[in-house]
């Protein structure tokens, strides 16, 4: 059994819950909190080993694992959102509790993060190189992780401005979290399973993403069933909801089950 995960909930509405990714914790949507708090009851999670669940860390430290801590605290039909590594968790979520998950929305993510002969995604050397720097330098690793999140908006330095504001109040992720996660990113591809669940699930892309390239945009289309769905920025990279709020918001809102 696992240690149960410290949440936060505000607001009122269907229930939508939030999961971080990757360096960061849930204090990276406060830009628009108030904004989704109007519409929906939001519950706010920190991952194991991130933010105020810093100290919790299942063994081992896999995706299953992260899965399972997230299901755990789940209200009953939930809309569940996940960003970048933590829209990996939230297809993990959706595979084991499919009748808890009203639907899925993914910002930014993908079923599999690493590059491979037939698919876009991350240099297999830039994950090694973030494992390799986290130990010599923890928060510079992460300071580089945000800056290549950003890389490609025109509001860059904002961008990862207000994603170093909004999560500096929480405390600074487990060391081992952060190596784990990387390993997760790495080797982890959901790709035959989420063909499989039947909720509506609803993709949210950056054109100028690196890491989660759009042309996952032509895997949904193609290769998944028709209840999914996808929107792409025109201008946005990594982290749409920080760049461009206005038009996140009213994707999310036109695209979720109410």
């Amino acid at each position: 059994m696992h240690t149960t995960l410290k949440t936060r909930t505000a607001g009122s509405g269907p229930n939508l819950v939030l999961l971080h990714g990757w360096g960061v914790n849930s204090g990276v949507w406060q830009p628009i909190a108030t904004q989704l708090e109007q519409h929906f009851s939001v519950t706010y999670v920190d991952l194991p080993g991130f933010g105020e669940n810093n100290q919790i860390m299942p063994k081992p430290y896999d995706l299953k694992n992260l899965a399972e801590c997230v299901a755990n605290v789940l209200p009953q039909n939930s809309v569940l959102a996940g960003w970048s590594l933590g829209g990996l968790v939230a297809q993990h979520v959706a595979l084991l509790e499919p009748t808890n998950v009203k639907q899925l929305v993914l910002i930014a993510t993908s079923p599999k993060f690493l590059k491979g002969n037939d698919w876009a995604g991350i240099d297999p050397n830039i994950l090694q190189a973030f494992s390799q720097q986290l130990v010599k330098n923890l928060s510079k690793t992460i300071e580089r992780f945000l800056a290549i999140q950003a890389m490609g908006s025109d509001s860059a330095k904002m961008d990862i401005r207000k994603i170093k504001s909004s999560i500096e109040a929480s405390p600074q992720a487990d060391i081992a979290a952060l190596t784990a996660g990387l390993d997760i990113l790495e080797h982890v591809d959901l790709r035959d399973q989420i063909a499989a669940l039947k909720m509506p699930i609803h993709w949210m892309l950056g054109r100028l993403d690196s890491l989660v390239p759009a042309k996952l945009q032509g895997f949904v289309q193609q290769s998944l069933p028709n209840n999914h769905s996808v929107t792409v920025f025109p201008h946005a990279s990594h982290a749409p909801f920080i760049s461009h709020t206005e038009d996140f918001i009213v994707d999310l809102m036109e695209n979720t089950l109410r």
